[in-house]
C-alpha cells in the first residue's frame, strides 16, 4: 500500500496537483472509514486542490497589492460620510466600475476615510479575482525616477503596468517639478486604456495645478 500511495503522490506531483498530492493519505483514510465511492473520493481529492489553488493565488494577490493596511468594506463606517449614500456605496461595492475601466477620485480632508474605501474596493477587486496595486504619491514618484537604475522599481512598476486595479493614493501632496511630472502623466496615459484608477487626495483638481512646478 505504501509504494501504491507513493507512486500516486509522484503522479500528482508530475501533473503538477502537488496539494493533491500532499494531502491524499488522509483523504483515502478518510474514503475507506466512511465507504465513499470513487466519485466522491476524487471531487474531494480534486476540490482540495482546487480551493488550495485559490487561497494561494489569493494570498499572491494580496501580497502584490501592496497595501499598507486591510481594511474591508465591511468595516467602513459610512455613517460618518455625509457626502457618500448608501446607494452609492453600494454601487461602488458593486464593482461594475471596475469592468467598464471607469476612474475615481476620492476627495476631502484627512480622515474621512479616502484610503479606507480606496483599499476597501482594492480588496474586494482582489476577492473577485482582479490584480489590484496600491502605492502612495510620494512612493509613486521616487519608484518612477529610478525605474532605470533599481530591479525594485522595476519590478513594482511592472506589477502596477499589468494590474486591472492602480490605487494611488495622497494624489498631489506635494509640488512636483516638470520632470516628476512628465514621468506621472506618462503612466496616467499608459494605464488609461488597461486599467482601472482610484485616486485619493486632499485638494481638489482645481488646485493640482498649483502643485505642478515649471
Amino acid at each position: 500500500m505504501n509504494v501504491i500511495l507513493e507512486t500516486m503522490q509522484n503522479q500528482l506531483k508530475s501533473l503538477t496537483l502537488t496539494e493533491a498530492a500532499k494531502v491524499v493519505p488522509t483523504i483515502i483514510q478518510q474514503a475507506e472509514s466512511e465507504d465513499w465511492s470513487y466519485s466522491q473520493f476524487l471531487q474531494k481529492l480534486l476540490g482540495h486542490e482546487q480551493e488550495r489553488r485559490e487561497e494561494k493565488q489569493m494570498e499572491k494577490r494580496l501580497k502584490w497589492a501592496a497595501f499598507p493596511f486591510q481594511k474591508t468594506l465591511q468595516e467602513f463606517d459610512l455613517n460618518e460620510q455625509q457626502s457618500l449614500s448608501r446607494k452609492q456605496f453600494t454601487q461602488l461595492s458593486e464593482l461594475n466600475w471596475l469592468d467598464q475601466m471607469f476612474n475615481l477620485i476620492l476627495l476631502g480632508p484627512p480622515g474621512v476615510g479616502k484610503t479606507h474605501l480606496a483599499i476597501g474596493l482594492g480588496l474586494e477587486a482582489i476577492y473577485k479575482g482582479y490584480k489590484v496595486a496600491f502605492i502612495s504619491m510620494g512612493e509613486l514618484i521616487h519608484t518612477l525616477k529610478t525605474e532605470e537604475i533599481t530591479r525594485r522599481s522595476q519590478a513594482r512598476l511592472k506589477r502596477i503596468r499589468e494590474a486591472n486595479l492602480v490605487v494611488i493614493d495622497d494624489l498631489m501632496f506635494m509640488a512636483m517639478d516638470s520632470k516628476e511630472a512628465n514621468l506621472f502623466f506618462h503612466l496616467i496615459n499608459e494605464l488609461y486604456n488597461s486599467a482601472s484608477i482610484i485616486l485619493t487626495s486632499n485638494k481638489g483638481p482645481s488646485d493640482w495645478g498649483d502643485l505642478i512646478a515649471g
